[in-house]
């Protein structure tokens, strides 16, 4: 290798602006949108609800700021994966790449590009269901775009990511100002007894807390870029305390603003409470703008999506666990395109059948799963190495609240709702096991795969990458 890709390296382009729109901007996409209805329907009452949507907020808060630890200790990029991986070794690890890179983090996006494509094409066939060929064909132009971008250079993906966030917490902030004009005009009778048939029991609480939490996912995006980061001891925690505060605040004061609009029985028979919102309050001249915000956030919220899940798995090729390939840089762009190329065609597959809703969701509690491991790693480091040089600390109590909900989160569903998948689900983590074995700990891999890789370095015009620590 020549000297110009000797010390080739993901360079580090993100500020605090940029990290602050990657929280953010990942958070939000179509969950506080559609969500609200679910909450609401599991929650029984407005007052429960809101209670839920802050709660939520909080939990984030408090997994934020134990990662804002681990990415000061450990200064690589990767989340849950490298943190798993340098405190718990290597299968572990495996078994995190293994179901979030092949599964969880596509399915996710092309999620968020289907929901994309749902409202980008229903303005072109108005009072019919939008035909699911053209849904899936805007989706999969979503993906393309996405990856072509995020390929091209990092500045360019963050600058969209910036510009989409300011476009979404604007429009958020005009469904709050139209809450509370509505408030100061008398209308509060949703908020009137705001606890009346508030549903309790152990069940519908966790269903209710994966409902609004599924809008703040994103809220540890950030740890997976951690390289890319300037100035990651200061910047890491100082954009998760902008970010997930702002964020939760936001969220609450819209389920308010939809509260002072709806009744609670008009709210759960909307389908799409924003767009109830915007026909109510903003009159039939300004509703399109709640379907365009929708477009937006979820672009946004996909790019954001795509960034990281991207270096999730350049991150795993590059400490073995997947195709070598994988682990490397373009030689003049300096972004993990190989990886992200990846990540885009199995976003296409799962695009396909259309379907996989449910595997996100059974896979929801796995994520869980990971994040009480992830934190349990914490807790081990404060511990056992509490000498480890630490820019940035957090009171041990608070990761210790968050491992309880985490325990809570994965049981809750499963003890209110056996169902035969979420067997599915552990048995296809534990078919890694299988590839593990052979391929990475024997490393026992066809020879034909080098040769392929080389091919695949020649096309791409790519190199491996030092770590930025």
């Amino acid at each position: 290798m020549d000297g110009e890709t000797a010390n080739l390296r993901l360079k580090r382009e993100l500020g605090l602006v940029s990290a602050v729109s990657l929280i953010a901007g990942t958070m939000i996409g179509s969950g506080i949108f559609m969500s609200p209805e679910w909450v609401l329907r599991h929650m029984g009452s407005p007052g429960a609800s809101l209670m839920i949507w802050a709660a939520c907020g909080l939990l984030a808060l408090l997994g934020a700021l134990s990662y804002a630890e681990l990415g000061t200790v450990i200064k690589e990029s990767g989340g849950e994966y490298i943190y798993i991986l340098r405190n718990f070794g290597s299968l572990p690890a495996f078994l995190f790449a293994y179901t979030s890179v092949i599964v969880v983090r596509p399915a996710s996006i092309a999620g968020v590009s289907l929901s994309f494509a749902e409202y980008v094409v229903a303005p072109f066939y108005p009072g019919c269901p939008s035909p699911e060929v053209a849904v899936k064909c805007t989706a999969a132009a979503c993906v393309l775009t996405l990856a072509l971008i995020n390929c091209l250079d990092v500045r360019l993906a963050t600058s969209i990511m910036n510009i989409f966030t300011a476009a979404k917490l604007t429009v958020l902030l005009v469904i709050v100002v139209g809450g509370i004009v509505l408030l100061a005009n008398g209308e509060t009778r949703s908020l009137q007894n705001a606890f009346d048939n508030t549903a309790a029991g152990f069940g519908p609480v966790g269903v209710a807390f994966y409902q609004g939490l599924w809008s703040y996912d994103g809220w540890n995006n950030l740890n997976y870029v951690t390289e890319e980061l300037k100035n990651p001891e200061v910047n890491l925690p100082r954009a998760v305390m902008i970010a997930i505060p702002l964020v939760t605040a936001l969220y609450v004061l819209v389920n308010v603003s939809y509260f002072a609009a709806m009744t609670p029985v008009e709210l759960l028979s909307s389908g799409a409470v924003a767009i109830s919102w915007g026909d109510k309050v903003l009159g039939s001249n300004w509703s399109w703008l709640i379907p365009l915000a929708v477009a937006l956030s979820t672009f946004g919220s996909a790019n954001g999506t795509f960034f990281s899940g991207g270096r999730a798995c350049y991150v795993a090729a590059r400490e073995g666990h997947m195709p070598d390939v994988l682990s490397m840089a373009h030689v003049h762009r300096l972004t993990p395109s190989p990886a992200l190329i990846f990540t885009s065609a199995m976003s296409l597959i799962m695009i396909i059948p259309g379907s996989f809703s449910s595997i996100v969701n059974f896979f929801s509690f796995t994520a869980w799963f990971f994040y009480g491991i992830t934190i349990s790693g914490l807790l081990y480091l404060k511990i056992k190495k509490p000498d480890l040089p630490r820019p940035y600390k957090v009171p041990i109590i608070l990761p210790i609240i968050f491992l309880i909900a985490a325990v809570y989160l994965v049981l809750a569903p499963i003890i209110d709702s056996p169902q035969i998948e979420f067997l599915y689900v552990v048995l296809f983590i534990l078919s890694g096991v299988i590839v593990y074995i052979p391929l990475v700990h024997f490393k026992r891999y066809p020879k034909f795969l080098s040769k392929v890789n080389l091919h695949l370095q020649l096309l791409l015009d790519v190199a491996p990458t030092d770590k930025n620590v």
